[in-house]
């Protein structure tokens, strides 16, 4: 009989603990160190849970679930929530927003709860600025970041400190949004997004959209794309990429509704092993790594300094998980959140 473990307690932060205890970590770093892990195969990541709906309004909203555990010396065990409604920018309230819990190892019960929304952006943006690390050009001048929400703001904040001596040029189909974040962050703005782009050796997608208008033509030699947001991209700038990495393929290849997993059902799209959705299909571009390839080397990136390059993520839970551990365990040092008795 295995002994009889005390019941832990639910140890619950709130936002304004979340982003005081993210100031003080690297996430940079937490997402590379998770990205080794997953290329060591030391990570469980299963598939996303995709729950849609329309409000009452007829808005789109939508729930995502997003497990995953990272092991090795200090195991993180957990799930993230996230949940969205194109509606609630004219609320006056955050277009995302969910929770990520811990669990723990021996137990399996909750043993954390914070919200979502600022762990999940800020390990998108680290993403980014990892990608940035490792696949833009030495001595980055102009960084485009096309959509102005909240995303976006914490994309600028990790790639300022990424690139120092770059500016910033802002897109937004809203004008009065774009001025807005520029003038907080002391940056450019446009509604014009071939404007906003061309001339960038960065650029970052951070919309909601759904409907592609980004044209390979408009990218500069040289140019990186974070592709967060997954649509902005068309199929053609996709296929004429010289370098295309994704997060994780199986995530990407499971998903039927953004371009990869759209792309990889018409056949357009080869998965890094020569996956096909259909064998009898021919052609179509290969995806040539994940970043967890590049992150240990077995991969090397960029191959020629005029190359355009898609970093492609679709969002791997693992990544929360771990920043959501990182929080944690600052909240312990530092005395912040409330522990509850809830079974």
């Amino acid at each position: 009989m295995p002994p009889e473990a005390a019941e832990p307690a639910l140890h619950v932060l709130t936002a304004d603990d979340v982003d005081a205890l993210l100031c003080g970590l690297d996430p940079v770093a937490v997402v590379r160190d998770t990205l080794a892990a997953h290329a060591r195969g030391d990570t469980t990541l299963p598939d996303e849970a995709y729950l849609p709906w329309h409000t009452a309004s007829g808005a789109f909203a939508r729930s995502l679930a997003l497990p995953g555990a990272v092991w090795g010396g200090r195991p993180a065990i957990g799930l993230k929530v996230i949940n969205s409604s194109l509606e609630n920018p004219r609320r006056g309230m955050p277009r995302a927003q969910g929770l990520t819990l811990l669990f723990d190892r021996e137990t399996a019960r909750p043993v954390a709860m914070m919200p979502a929304a600022a762990i999940s952006a800020t390990r998108t943006a680290a993403y980014s600025a990892l990608s940035v690390r490792l696949l833009a050009v030495p001595d980055v001048r102009r960084i485009a970041v096309l959509g102005c929400g909240a995303l976006a703001r914490t994309h600028v904040d990790l790639l300022r400190a990424e690139c120092p001596d770059a500016g910033f040029v802002l897109h937004d189909l809203v004008g009065e949004r774009a001025a807005e974040l520029a003038d907080e962050v002391g940056a450019g703005s446009t509604t014009d997004a071939r404007e906003a782009v061309e001339g960038a050796e960065v650029v970052v997608c951070t919309t909601t959209t759904t409907e592609g208008y980004l044209e390979l033509d408009w990218l500069a030699p040289g140019a990186l794309v974070a592709h967060v947001s997954l649509d902005d991209l068309m199929p053609e700038a996709i296929g004429g990429a010289d370098l295309l990495v994704v997060d994780d393929w199986d995530l990407v290849a499971a998903d039927d509704r953004r371009i990869l997993g759209r792309m990889w059902r018409r056949g357009e799209v080869v998965g890094p092993g020569g996956e096909r959705h259909d064998p009898g299909h021919t052609g179509g571009r290969a995806v040539d790594a994940a970043m967890a390839d590049v992150v240990s080397g077995a991969h090397p990136g960029r191959a020629a300094p005029g190359d355009r390059i898609v970093s492609n993520p679709f969002g791997m839970g693992v990544l929360d998980v771990a920043l959501a551990a990182e929080v944690l365990e600052g909240g312990h040092a530092e005395g912040r959140g409330t522990p509850l008795t809830l079974f």
